[in-house]
């Protein structure tokens, strides 16, 4: 579809945090009205009141052709081209489940979320797949800062979908003068990288509250992007995919901004706070949390050798010191007997 189609269009956007704020202003650029849902009442208000969204990005106007509902009906009322997915992961499944009736299964959907779901190790395109009634869905993942964004700074990202009709919706969608789509048709892969890198930018937290410098910073950067390509390709991912925009671009940038709040997560950690009042304070979800307590479980069962992302499950689980943390990871033999070690990581994790 063009982009003469899309300047005509009503596109719904489900999550008003800091991204699904920033991806409604940038869709207002391309389409005739976005609908945005929250489920705050008091949120809703003050965003259509006050033109901003005091609670993530109070610091951006948002456009007069967004408006913002928590009642749901009113969001699909008159039919919408296409919806932006824009909820955390622990999210996802009920609310799609609750929604689906609404859909009529001609429009679009895609996402915007990096996690996936908690036991079954689903992607998030796979979860819409299953619960909303159509086909057409793909993802949206790249070094996506949203408060960098909302200031209009330079950025691009990455759409991937199986149909080129959900890539080419995306780049109309999402083009404007500083911000800068890609299309790509490696969902897996896509999705994979977005997910992974929240697990890096935690150690990139905990790596600069201990003040060290750029050579350690290479090192988790580059051994990080390793353990991605590793687990991707085994889950059925493109290693290109992982060099790219969605990969490496995605990975540097949330390992190297405070504004990440994995990063701020992995600081506070470091320093010896615990991760519940951390989270607490936070006021937004950190996916690499999750994402690194599934995936440390899931690499020892599968014999996946991902020795930095189990480093960050035991710091997070707040047993061991970061320093201890970090020895074990420098102190690794060289030509190490990797089934050996996801044996010993095994045995902590039960204790």
């Amino acid at each position: 579809m063009r982009k003469e189609f899309w300047s005509k269009s009503s596109v719904a956007v489900i999550g008003g945090g800091s991204w699904g704020t920033v991806l409604a202003k940038l869709a207002a650029q391309n389409c005739e009205q976005v609908r945005l849902w929250v489920r705050d009442e008091d949120q809703a208000r003050a965003m259509n009141s006050t033109r901003s969204n005091p609670t993530y990005v109070k610091e951006m106007t948002i456009p007069e052709n967004v408006r913002t509902f928590t009642d749901i009906e009113r969001v699909f009322d008159q039919g919408v081209q296409a919806i932006i997915w824009a909820l955390p992961a622990s999210a996802c499944r009920e609310t799609a489940r609750r929604f689906a009736p609404l859909f009529h299964g001609d429009e679009m959907v895609l996402h915007a979320t990096k996690g996936v779901e908690e036991g079954s190790m689903k992607r998030i395109s796979v979860i819409l797949a299953e619960e909303l009634p159509l086909a057409r869905i793909g993802v949206l993942s790249g070094p996506n800062l949203a408060t960098e964004i909302a200031r209009d700074e330079p950025a691009a990202t990455v759409v991937a979908s199986d149909f080129l009709e959900v890539v080419e919706a995306g780049m109309s969608l999402f083009n404007t003068p500083r911000f800068r789509v890609y299309a790509g048709d490696d969902v897996i892969g896509v999705e994979w990288a977005g997910t992974l890198k929240n697990i890096y930018a935690i150690a990139a937290g905990a790596l600069d509250a201990l003040e060290f410098g750029w050579n350690a910073r290479a090192l988790l950067l580059t051994r990080g992007l390793a353990e991605m390509v590793r687990f991707g390709v085994a889950m059925g991912a493109k290693e290109s995919t992982f060099l790219g925009l969605g990969g490496a671009g995605d990975l540097f940038a949330t390992c190297s901004s405070p504004l990440s709040r994995n990063y701020r997560v992995g600081q506070r950690l470091a320093r010896g706070e615990a991760l519940d009042p951390i989270l607490s304070e936070l006021g937004a979800v950190a996916e690499g949390v999750r994402t690194a307590q599934i995936i440390s479980a899931f690499a020892v069962e599968r014999k996946i050798p991902m020795p930095i992302t189990q480093g960050v499950f035991e710091l997070i689980r707040g047993t061991t010191p970061v320093n201890d943390v970090l020895r074990m990871l420098m102190q690794r033999p060289v030509g190490y007997d990797a089934s050996a070690e996801l044996g010993e990581f095994a045995s902590r994790r039960r204790t």
